[in-house]
């Protein structure tokens, strides 16, 4: 008997040690998936663009060609001109106002020979386009200004849409500049006055740079003022058409 009870008491006791079944461990939740590719549908087209009707007509700075590729021109234009962008060729935005000729943006960017931490001023903001190239080029400080003020309005937000916000931008007539920001060590002009302004040679620096259009319609040059410390040279690059500069200019003929 005492065996027997001695043997129930054992066995009691060896099932008492045994650990209770254990759960299974919870599974940790599956990774969320990883967000698409974004895909630009316009690469192919911008990159031929660039290579057919700017590498291929000499320009040959490697910061205003990789601007030149990085720069959404599509967005800039009206939705029904989209698949026209990457034409080299001015488009209408409104406000009788045009989107610049690319091969011409790349060019009278690689006029104003802008180096890294430099300061640039565009007279005649427009699309955007020209800013946006110039913010671009890395480490250049950019002022824009532009007299039509919807046309501001609307290019100011699609600007910061379109990430950029480092873009210093105001509303006002450009003829005489942005004299708090001078001196400049160039300044580029997207529309045509009759005559240069005598204010943007007075905001260069001296060995600055001023990339302008001058002329009627229909007789303009592409001219680069250069400014020295006895005075300015000129130079002529080749015909251009743009739209006149409006306010103060349309009194200097």
């Amino acid at each position: 008997m005492k065996r027997a009870l001695l043997a129930l008491l054992w066995l009691v006791a060896c099932r008492a040690e045994k650990s209770p079944p254990q759960p299974a461990p919870a599974q940790p939740p599956a990774p969320a998936p990883a967000p698409a590719p974004q895909t630009d549908p316009y690469e192919a087209a911008r990159n031929k663009m660039v290579d057919e009707t700017i590498v291929a007509r000499d320009v040959k700075d490697p910061r205003v060609i990789a601007a030149m590729r990085k720069v959404h021109r599509h967005r800039l234009v009206p939705p029904d001109l989209q698949p026209r962008a990457y034409e080299d060729n001015p488009l209408s935005i409104g406000f009788e106002q045009t989107i610049s000729q690319p091969y011409i943006v790349a060019a009278m960017t690689e006029a104003a020979q802008l180096t890294p931490g430099e300061k640039v001023l565009e007279i005649g903001t427009g699309s955007g386009y020209q800013a946006a190239v110039l913010a671009e080029l890395g480490d250049v400080e950019v002022y824009s200004i532009e007299i039509v003020e919807p046309l501001a309005q609307r290019t100011h937000k699609l600007l910061d849409r379109m990430g950029y916000k480092q873009l210093h931008l105001r509303i006002g007539d450009g003829y005489q500049g942005w004299r708090e920001a001078a001196p400049f060590d160039a300044i580029i002009v997207t529309a045509a006055p009759e005559k240069i302004p005598q204010p943007l040679i007075d905001q260069l620096a001296v060995g600055g740079r001023l990339v302008i259009p001058v002329g009627k319609d229909g007789h303009q040059d592409l001219k680069v003022v250069t400014r020295g410390k006895d005075g300015t040279t000129s130079e002529s690059l080749f015909p251009v058409r743009f739209v006149p500069m409006t306010g103060e200019a349309q009194n200097k003929k």
